[in-house]
């Protein structure tokens, strides 16, 4: 319908009897209320409301946009000009449906309409009556039958009590709300109804729409006053929590103000007067632990210009936090403390033999090294001895680091260690410069705080395993650090001064020296640590593992005895390794189930001595996890197969080369998950047989439509390097001849086009391996014979080493047949 721009802005014309509070809400001083039920039809159209409630006496701007809502606006106005206002259940809906509408709501006339250009129109309602919802109904727009509601009232006692209750809590709440103006409370004295008063008070206070709800549903007045002093309660209970946080923060604020006005007011003083006497606590304690240190000149230099500069940062600014922790690590580091050596060889090998059992090389270096220690200390000299870095290298679990802590513990000096394994940043060894956030120095300052002296041991375990990307290579920091030349002047990014670490007793580990970059390793003295031997597991697991087990689970000598024979059962079924971890591991098993078993029996006083047996040990431990690998078992009269050995990094160990010669086309096939490297040997090794097939007695029409395949068995497991090559050249004349190899025979080393035969590593490694699987003889290259001073005798009793020098020497030692196949 169209209406006239007279009609769009049809405001009231009493003007003077309405009153406007700060959200908005319009209350009407209306005196006289016609007969409303006479008024008001019992079908009107309905206006849902999102987030409010209108009360009777109230006028409110209502702003819609709905279809739905406009279509209920229009037809109210061309009527009697009354609707419905009913409040949503849930506001987020945006067409409501009548489950989500209450059936409670308010009377109200519209008394202006203002059109925007936008399509929206502003209606400004003056809330009569509260009425019922019988029957909600729906066309074009939603409309409902409804029934006024009358809620007559007695003023007694009660309702006046009431009244003045809620008038001094809600100007309490009026004065405490900073968010409502004062002049609501001037209006607010002007009505002397009471059922307009209670809803002047609901409209204004901050409350959700349900608790506003349930007032106007009410159709008992002493019940609606009950219900709004209960808002009006809890609400002012948390202004007034609010009014104390603010209280807070403001003292706050001003105490660290009036403290921040009173430092700058000192410090211009004593600037004035050319005075640094300190006055805050933690100042002084900072001044005392500088001039305490030790600190040389230029290095105290730089820490009290630090100093100085701290003390003219307001302790607010961030860069005071900065400096703060700069000279708390400076401080924090050894400077000047020494910490006095034990240069006494007899019980530093007293110690080393309690620690250790075995490693007699790495004893005897570490006793080397105290001895030029003590002769410095004498002559009070008191630098490490240059080239003196030692780094022990060798599989897991044979003691390397624990052999760092007791040369620590046989000198009485503060042991550290760092691990640097996996470390890629360069940062981690030289430390971030100030200007990041959360800067720190690098592992080796840290350390030197931890150790708390300028002498201490320091172990860097898994040297090998350092790598580098964009942020670095932490190998070429570690040359500064392990340069005798350079390490005195050592400088850590952070700490930005250069530190002495050449007082500083380094140790290395690593299981294969190979991975250590050249540089790194030209620094240091290579410590070979070679596997142990059966024997040797045995001693260690009796004089040291099998009493800190007993110790450690609350038991004695006189409960428990594992015999030697279940001790070797244990190493040889239960562990292969080239240390003795997880041999430790199996003891504990063991004898934390019979901890079990006594406890369980009847307490821990002594009674009969436990012996382990065998039986036990299956019942503890399950059943066997390893299988010796025996050569004889697996290679008898077999032609084509032949034993090599292998290192490991977890020791050495026999591999099998089976080779096998069909028909077919000119193939050469290589299988067992072998690397490049061993590919390459296998390749080498078959071109040599070709260029000497007639040496072997092999025709040259052999090789033609023929494949010749290659596997290594347990192919899950990668295998590369070039000392098998050897044994691969003996697996194919086996096959190509046909001429079975002895099954006690083992070898190692790598071949050339030639037929020479070249050195290897590992090799204490390989022939132990071959004493555990049965082995009796075994070909290794020439220019290794030197290195069998350091195999052990236990080892080299049990065998019959062969060296050769080219492959055609090792062949009448290989095969069965006595025949020399090669000729000259």
């Amino acid at each position: 319908m169209a209406k006239s721009k007279e009609e769009d802005f049809n405001f009231p014309d009493d003007e003077d009897n309405i009153d406007e509070n700060s959200s908005g809400v319009i209350y009407q001083n209306q005196s006289n209320i016609p007969d409303l039920k006479v008024a008001i039809p019992d079908e009107l159209p309905v206006l849902p409301l999102k987030d409010m409630v209108v009360f009777p006496y109230m006028m409110f701007p209502i702003l819609a946009g709905r279809e739905s809502t406009i279509a209920a606006i229009n037809n109210s106005l061309e009527k009697d000009k009354f609707i419905m206002l009913v409040s949503q259940l849930d506001e987020k809906i945006e067409e409501p449906t009548f489950e989500n509408l209450n059936k409670t709501g308010t009377v109200a006339k519209i008394i202006q309409v203002l059109r925007l250009p936008n399509g929206l129109i502003k209606v400004l309602v003056d809330g009569l009556v509260t009425a019922k919802v019988n029957k909600f109904k729906s066309d074009k727009f939603i409309s409902a039958e409804i029934e006024i509601l009358f809620n007559p009232f007695k003023k007694d006692t009660e309702l006046e009590a009431l009244i003045r209750q809620a008038t001094k809590l809600f100007t309490d709440y009026v004065n405490t709300n900073r968010s409502i103006p004062q002049e609501t409370l001037v209006a607010f004295e002007n009505i002397k109804e009471p059922d307009r008063k209670l809803y002047y008070i609901a409209s204004t206070i901050s409350a959700d729409v349900s608790k506003k709800q349930k007032i106007l549903e009410m159709n008992d007045i002493h019940k609606q006053f009950y219900e709004i002093l209960y808002i009006l309660g809890s609400e002012m209970e948390v202004l007034n929590v609010e009014k104390e946080i603010d209280a807070k923060i403001y003292q706050t604020m001003q105490k660290n103000q009036r403290k921040f006005i009173v430092q700058e007011q000192i410090r211009i003083l004593q600037d004035e007067l050319g005075e640094g006497m300190e006055t805050d606590p933690d100042l002084i304690k900072i001044r005392e632990q500088i001039e305490a240190s030790g600190m040389p000149e230029p290095v105290l230099k730089k820490a009290m210009d630090e100093f100085n500069k701290l003390k003219k940062i307001p302790s607010m600014s961030p860069d005071h936090s900065v400096i703060r922790n700069f000279l708390d690590w400076m401080v924090s580091v050894p400077w000047s403390k020494f910490t006095e050596d034990n240069f006494n060889l007899i019980n530093a090998k007293k110690i080393l033999d309690e620690d250790h059992y075995g490693l007699e090389k790495a004893k005897d270096r570490i006793l080397e090294l105290m001895a030029v220690l003590k002769l410095l200390h004498d002559k009070n000299i008191k630098k490490s001895p240059k080239g003196q870095i030692l780094c022990f290298v060798g599989p897991p679990g044979v003691g390397k680091t624990s052999l760092g802590k007791s040369i620590a513990r046989a000198i009485d000096r503060n042991f550290v260690r760092i691990s640097v394994g996996g470390v890629r940043d360069e940062a981690e060894i030289r430390g971030h410069r100030r200007t990041y956030i959360g800067s720190m120095p690098g592992k080796i300052i840290q350390a030197m705080k931890k150790a708390g002296s300028v002498n201490p041991v320091i172990l860097i375990d898994e040297i090998d395993k350092m790598s580098s990307d964009f942020r670095g290579d932490p190998s070429s920091a570690m040359l500064e650090v392990l340069d005798p030349e350079q390490n005195s002047t050592f400088n850590d990014h952070y700490l930005d001064v250069d530190y002495d670490l050449s007082n500083v007793l380094f140790i290395t580990t690593a299981n294969v020296y190979y991975n250590i970059p050249l540089p790194l390793l030209d620094r240091m003295e290579i410590i070979e640590m070679r596997s142990y031997l059966d024997f040797e597991k045995l001693q260690i697991a009796k004089k040291h593992i099998i009493p800190k087990e007993i110790l450690e689970h609350g038991l004695t000598d006189s409960m428990i005895k594992i015999p030697d024979q279940i001790i070797l059962l244990i190493i040889q079924e239960y562990t292969r390794e080239a240390g003795v971890r997880n041999l430790e591991r199996e003891i504990s098993s063991v004898i934390r189930k019979v901890t079990r078993e006594i406890v369980e029996k009847g307490g821990s006083k002594p009674g009969k001595k436990i012996i382990i047996s065998e039986e036990q040990v299956r019942k503890y431990l399950g059943v066997q996890k390893y299988k010796q690998k025996i050569a004889e078992d697996k290679l008898s009269d077999n032609i084509g197969s032949v034993v090599g050995l292998a290192w490991t990094s977890m020791g050495g160990d026999i591999l099998h080369v089976d080779v096998n010669i069909m028909k077919g086309a000119n193939k050469f096939i290589l299988t067992g998950k072998l690397g490049d490297i061993m590919k390459e040997s296998a390749q080498a090794g078959f071109s040599y047989i070709k260029s000497n097939a007639s040496k072997f007695n092999i025709p040259e029409s052999f090789f033609k439509e023929k494949e010749i395949h290659i596997h290594l068995p347990e192919g899950a497991i990668p295998k590369d390097g070039p000392s098998a090559g050897i044994t691969m050249i003996m697996a194919m004349i086996s096959a190509i001849t046909k001429n079975p190899v002895r099954p006690d025979v083992a070898m190692t080393g790598e071949i050339t086009l030639r037929g020479n035969v070249l050195p290897i590593g590992g090799l204490n490694e390989k022939l132990l391996a071959a004493v555990r699987s049965g082995i009796k003889t075994v070909l290794i290259p020439k220019d290794n014979e030197k290195d069998l001073i350091e195999v052990p005798e236990e080892i080299l009793s049990k065998l019959i080493i062969i060296p050769v020098e080219k492959v055609e020497d090792g062949i009448p030692f290989v095969f069965k047949n006595k025949k020399i196949l090669f000729k000259k």
